[in-house]
Parts: C-alpha cells; sequence; structure tokens
C-alpha cells in the first residue's frame, strides 16, 4: 500500500514538474515587441473602463496617471463607474469632469452578485471607443502604459490583450511573500497565452476589441459570479478566436497596485479567484489545477505521515526539493521582467507555505460565500 502510494505521489510530483516545463516554454515563447508606432501615428478610439467602489483614498492617484498618458487624448474617452459607494469617490470622480473624465453611477434597486460586471457591461454599452481597456480604482502606472498597449494591439491585430500586473510599495514580509506568488500567476496566465492556450489573466490589465465583447455574448453566462470579468471573458474570447490573445511583455505596458495587508483580507481576494473555476470553459485546465492541488494535499500528508514512518519524510523532501527548483526556475524570468529578481531568494519560505494555501483555497473557494467591497457574495 505504501509503495502504491507513493507512487501516486511521485506521479503527481512529475505531472506539476512537466507543467512547470510547459510554462516555462510558454514565458520564453512571449518576446517584446519589435515593433512600436509612434504615438502621434495610432489611430484606435479606446475607451478606458474603471468600475469603482469605496476607492477615495486612490481613485485621484489614478485618475492623474490616466490623465499622464502621453496617448492622443482626441482618441480617449475615461469612464469611470461608481458602483454605490458610501464614501466620497463619486465626488472625487466628478471633480475632474473638466479633464473629460466620465462618470457613472449605478442605481440598481435589485440585488446583484455580479455588480462589477454589471458596472463594466453598462460603461461599454455607453462607450464610443472601439477598444475597451479595463483596469482597476487603485492601480498605478506609466504615462506610456496605454500607448504601449494600442501599438501592441494594431501592429499584431488581436481581439484581446492582457498585460503585466505588479505588486509595489510592499511595506512588510508578507506583502512581499504575495508580490512572488502574484508574480507566479501572472507568469501563469501569459506563460498559456505564449503556448498559445489562453486561460487566465488580470482584469487590472486588460484590453478588447468591443465587437468581440458583444460577439461573445458579453458576460452572458458568467453573470452569477461576483467575480470572472477577466478570466471568464477570456475564455468565452479564446474559444471563439483560438490564438488571437496575446501578452504584452513590455515593462511599459506593467500596471502596478498593492498587496493585502493581512491574512484575512488576502484569503478572501483568494477565495475569490478560486470561485471562477467552477465556469471554466476548458475543463482540462480545471483538471490539471485538480492535479495541482492533488500535488500539494499529497505534500501535506506525507508531512504528516513522516511522524509514522520516515520514509514519507524522505519522499516530502524529494518532493520539495524538485518544487523548490522547478518553481525558481519559472520564477527567475518573470521576476527579471519586473526587476524584482531578488524576491526569488522568498521562495525558500514561501513555497512551504504556499502548500497549506493552495490547499486551503481549492476546499473552500468553491464551497461558500465571500466578503468583497463590503459585501457578501458568492
Amino acid at each position: 500500500m505504501i509503495i502504491i502510494y507513493s507512487s501516486i505521489a511521485l506521479l503527481l510530483t512529475g505531472l506539476y514538474l512537466v507543467v512547470l516545463i510547459y510554462l516555462m516554454k510558454g514565458w520564453a515563447a512571449l518576446r517584446h515587441p519589435t515593433k512600436k508606432i509612434e504615438t502621434a501615428l495610432l489611430r484606435t478610439k479606446v475607451t478606458l473602463l474603471i468600475a469603482a467602489r469605496n476607492e477615495e483614498e486612490n481613485i485621484r492617484l489614478t485618475i492623474e496617471d490616466i490623465l499622464a498618458q502621453d496617448y492622443p487624448k482626441h482618441l480617449l474617452e475615461v469612464i469611470i463607474v461608481d458602483d454605490h459607494s458610501t464614501d466620497s469617490t463619486a465626488d472625487i470622480i466628478r471633480s475632474y469632469a473638466p479633464h473629460g473624465i466620465k462618470l457613472l453611477q449605478l442605481n440598481e434597486a435589485q440585488k446583484l452578485n455580479s455588480y462589477k460586471k454589471k458596472a463594466i457591461a453598462e460603461a461599454i454599452r455607453l462607450s464610443t471607443g472601439d477598444l475597451m481597456v479595463a483596469t482597476d480604482a487603485d492601480c498605478r502606472m506609466g504615462a506610456q502604459w496605454l500607448s504601449s498597449v494600442v501599438s501592441y494591439f494594431e501592429t499584431q491585430n488581436w481581439v484581446m490583450i492582457s498585460s503585466p500586473v505588479n505588486y509595489f510599495q510592499e511595506k512588510s514580509l508578507f506583502e512581499r511573500l504575495q508580490t512572488l506568488e502574484f508574480s507566479y500567476l501572472i507568469g501563469i496566465g501569459a506563460a498559456f497565452i505564449g503556448n498559445k492556450r489562453a486561460s487566465t489573466c488580470n482584469g487590472a490589465n486588460l484590453a478588447y476589441r468591443k465587437d468581440v465583447f458583444y460577439e461573445v455574448g458579453g458576460f452572458k453566462g458568467i453573470d452569477d459570479l461576483a467575480s470572472g470579468d477577466d478570466e471568464l471573458l477570456l475564455q468565452k474570447v479564446a474559444e471563439r478566436y483560438p490564438g488571437r490573445i496575446g501578452f504584452l511583455k513590455q515593462r511599459e505596458a506593467i500596471v502596478y497596485t498593492h498587496a493585502k495587508p493581512n491574512l484575512t483580507e488576502f484569503l478572501q481576494q483568494r477565495r475569490r479567484w478560486a470561485s471562477k473555476s467552477t465556469k471554466y470553459k476548458d475543463k482540462s485546465v480545471v483538471a490539471l489545477a485538480v492535479c495541482i492541488w492533488l500535488f500539494n494535499l499529497s505534500l501535506l500528508v506525507n508531512s504528516l505521515l513522516g511522524f509514522y514512518n520516515v520514509a514519507f519524510w524522505k519522499l516530502f523532501g524529494l518532493q520539495m526539493l524538485l518544487k523548490f527548483v522547478f518553481e525558481a526556475a519559472f520564477l527567475m524570468p518573470i521576476m527579471s521582467f519586473f526587476k524584482r529578481s531578488g524576491l526569488v531568494m522568498l521562495l525558500i519560505i514561501l513555497s512551504p507555505i504556499h502548500i497549506l494555501y493552495f490547499v486551503y483555497v481549492g476546499l473552500i473557494g468553491n464551497t461558500s460565500k465571500y466578503s468583497w467591497k463590503g459585501r457578501v457574495v458568492k
């Protein structure tokens, strides 16, 4: 029985390593754009979309970064949707009306589960742009962000573009560990796109053609979940337009946001992200995620069974060594891209913690409600 179990554990380990090799290949396949159109020659009408709820501490900085973009002003429309904020978010947005910032306020009498998707859909309905560019109300970006995205869109003829997101201004070891883990997730999404198998992305830096949004039915069929305005939409587009989704591997295109300040908020966020998996169209990706969850479970089980038989600790040690080496190999070029290579050293701390977190989130992500922006949703 021990031999059979050990063989299964090693098989799961091997599968995880193969996945990491596949991801390394996908990240390496992504190329920095060699051609960039001069900003003055860009011609795409863009609508920049932001859904905001209780963001009075952040929204002003985000708007200032948007106004500082080098993108032609006559080709840019900015629509910020206030999602029933109870603070001064709407007033701050309204104060930028002289600068062309449009405020749309949701006023839904009927309770919804996905207010964010409703906000984005309403903004798109009122938009005049051909390319929708979505970000979040607590994000920061450099002046060339938008022009980089649009240049990539015009030169490569993508129907959807996922671009990099990273954490910054960390104040603690906990937040730096999140930056490393979050970069791992961004790298996974990028690598899948690099392998022509678009599966995941981040809605803080996502662009797509307006006509394609309506062609795939918008958020219809995925609007029963609070989250998923990014990944689930991407998967609908990938099904209709395989190979037409790009990842912009360019530093100027990075959008920055903040890690969660405490464990409670972090777990709520990860539960929200995990809740989307039940709606994934590509069930092979779901099956793969289950196998990786089982691999992490085997690590946890082996660490406990070692108290019964030291052979399990040896097996655990082998699994952990392989996990650490291959994860480090995957992360090093990603962290180099973000110019945060020093954080890879934290993998020795993150790797064992990640086992507990991954097993926990996998168990509760699809079984319970969670709190998001002051609401309890599912």
